[in-house]
């Protein structure tokens, strides 16, 4: 990995996982995986991206994805994020035919999202990197352990959050959040996963981002603004 770049709210509270074993193994293993030539997604510089760009104090909101996109030009280190000029994936299809019905938002003609991020949606991957064509290779090795880490930190600040919880894997992961149903102070929302091949089966019509915006406003916190910019 090299000398680990992160924002210093991420970095300070996370020394304890970047010294920890199964850290030195993951980084052992990406150092391998690199010398035997294989391309690795995100380019190095921008693991962390999704840290970088939603410090810890800045948090309002989180979407979990599971791995970054496996092909090239894709990953850039935010979950369901494209580069400018990628093709739009199909889960994010749907997620912004979900925006319009719910806020009435025309869909953006890319699928860049740091505009989210910067505002303080954590889009937050399980994994953060892959092998260039296989999903899930990085599955397993140390990574889901770190990004437990990251939510619990979220989950524990005493500022309330919304966790946007799309599908089973992500509904998993973020089972311990302090919700609200629960006597907590996160607002918690489950909703399938907007792949094809579930978004029919209740992701559609989830009102997620009218439901976050009126969570946050009710605690005194600026609503997001969903609306993408031109890229």
């Amino acid at each position: 990995m090299g000398e680990i770049k992160l924002h210093p709210g991420w970095r300070e509270p996370l020394n304890g996982e970047f010294a920890s074993p199964y850290m030195a193994e993951l980084r052992a293993f990406l150092i391998a995986e690199r010398q035997a030539g294989k391309r690795i997604f995100p380019a190095g510089g921008e693991w962390f991206r999704a840290l970088d760009l939603t410090p810890p104090d800045k948090v309002r909101a989180v979407i979990l994805g599971q791995d970054p996109y496996h092909g090239a030009g894709q990953a850039h280190g935010l979950c369901f994020s494209v580069r400018p000029g990628t093709r739009i994936p199909p889960s994010l299809v749907n997620i912004y035919k979900e925006m319009e019905a719910d806020l009435g938002v025309a869909p953006a003609g890319h699928g860049f999202l740091e505009h989210w991020a910067s505002q303080g949606v954590l889009l937050l991957n399980s994994v953060l990197t892959v092998e260039q064509g296989l999903a899930a290779s990085h599955q397993g090795r140390g990574w889901e352990r770190f990004t437990d880490a990251v939510i619990r930190l979220v989950n524990d600040r005493p500022e309330p959050a919304v966790f946007l919880l799309w599908g089973s894997h992500a509904q998993k992961k973020a089972a311990f959040v302090d919700s609200i149903e629960r006597g907590g102070r996160h607002l918690v929302l489950k909703a399938p996963h907007p792949s094809p091949l579930s978004a029919h089966s209740g992701f559609f019509g989830c009102r997620h981002f009218s439901k976050t915006n009126a969570f946050l406003e009710s605690r005194g916190l600026a609503p997001i603004d969903w609306a993408l910019p031109a890229a």
